[in-house]
Protein backbone atom coordinates (compact mmCIF):
# COMPACT_ATOMS: atom_id res chain seq x y z
CA UNK A 1 0.00 0.00 0.00
CA UNK A 2 3.03 2.23 -0.28
CA UNK A 3 3.92 2.51 3.41
CA UNK A 4 7.54 3.28 4.15
CA UNK A 5 9.15 1.39 7.00
CA UNK A 6 12.47 -0.01 8.11
CA UNK A 7 12.94 -3.52 9.42
CA UNK A 8 16.16 -5.11 10.55
CA UNK A 9 15.09 -8.53 9.22
CA UNK A 10 14.30 -9.85 5.74
CA UNK A 11 10.62 -10.19 6.62
CA UNK A 12 8.61 -8.36 3.90
CA UNK A 13 5.49 -7.82 6.06
CA UNK A 14 4.56 -4.17 6.47
CA UNK A 15 3.99 -3.51 10.20
CA UNK A 16 1.39 -0.82 9.46
CA UNK A 17 -0.71 -3.09 7.24
CA UNK A 18 -0.30 -6.02 9.63
CA UNK A 19 -1.58 -3.95 12.56
CA UNK A 20 -4.63 -2.77 10.61
CA UNK A 21 -5.33 -6.32 9.45
CA UNK A 22 -5.03 -7.66 13.01
CA UNK A 23 -7.54 -5.18 14.41
CA UNK A 24 -10.20 -6.43 11.97
CA UNK A 25 -9.49 -10.12 12.54
CA UNK A 26 -12.07 -12.37 14.25
CA UNK A 27 -9.32 -13.46 16.64
CA UNK A 28 -7.76 -10.03 17.21
CA UNK A 29 -6.89 -10.81 20.84
CA UNK A 30 -4.37 -13.46 19.74
CA UNK A 31 -0.70 -12.82 19.02
CA UNK A 32 0.23 -12.68 15.33
CA UNK A 33 1.74 -16.21 15.10
CA UNK A 34 -1.45 -17.74 16.49
CA UNK A 35 -3.65 -15.66 14.15
CA UNK A 36 -1.54 -16.73 11.18
CA UNK A 37 -1.77 -20.38 12.30
CA UNK A 38 -5.57 -20.15 12.21
CA UNK A 39 -5.51 -18.31 8.88
CA UNK A 40 -3.21 -20.92 7.33
CA UNK A 41 -5.56 -23.67 8.49
CA UNK A 42 -8.54 -21.88 6.92
CA UNK A 43 -10.12 -21.05 10.27
CA UNK A 44 -11.52 -17.56 9.83
CA UNK A 45 -14.62 -17.66 12.01
CA UNK A 46 -15.65 -18.63 15.51
CA UNK A 47 -18.09 -21.16 14.06
CA UNK A 48 -15.29 -22.87 12.13
CA UNK A 49 -13.07 -22.85 15.24
CA UNK A 50 -15.77 -24.66 17.22
CA UNK A 51 -15.57 -27.60 14.80
CA UNK A 52 -12.03 -28.42 15.98
CA UNK A 53 -10.78 -30.05 19.18
CA UNK A 54 -8.31 -28.26 21.45
CA UNK A 55 -5.67 -30.83 20.51
CA UNK A 56 -6.14 -30.15 16.78
CA UNK A 57 -5.72 -26.41 17.34
CA UNK A 58 -2.64 -26.88 19.53
CA UNK A 59 -1.05 -28.97 16.76
CA UNK A 60 -1.10 -25.99 14.37
CA UNK A 61 2.32 -24.49 13.79
CA UNK A 62 2.42 -21.13 15.59
CA UNK A 63 -0.28 -21.93 18.11
CA UNK A 64 0.83 -22.03 21.74
CA UNK A 65 -0.76 -23.08 25.01
CA UNK A 66 -0.99 -19.41 26.03
CA UNK A 67 -3.47 -18.75 23.24
CA UNK A 68 -5.93 -21.43 24.33
CA UNK A 69 -7.52 -19.45 27.21
CA UNK A 70 -8.11 -16.56 24.80
CA UNK A 71 -9.70 -18.87 22.24
CA UNK A 72 -11.89 -20.43 24.92
CA UNK A 73 -12.95 -16.93 25.96
CA UNK A 74 -13.90 -16.02 22.39
CA UNK A 75 -15.88 -19.23 22.03
CA UNK A 76 -17.61 -18.80 25.40
CA UNK A 77 -18.66 -15.24 24.53
CA UNK A 78 -20.34 -16.67 21.43
CA UNK A 79 -21.98 -19.47 23.44
CA UNK A 80 -19.77 -22.12 21.85
CA UNK A 81 -16.92 -24.42 22.79
CA UNK A 82 -14.30 -26.63 21.20
CA UNK A 83 -15.41 -29.95 19.75
CA UNK A 84 -15.08 -32.75 22.29
CA UNK A 85 -12.24 -35.25 21.97
CA UNK A 86 -13.38 -38.49 20.38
Amino acid sequence: MGHRFYKSSDCPVCPICEKAKAEQHAFAILPAPARRALDNAGIASIEKLSSYTEKEILNLHGMGKGSMPKLKQVLAEAGMSFKLQE
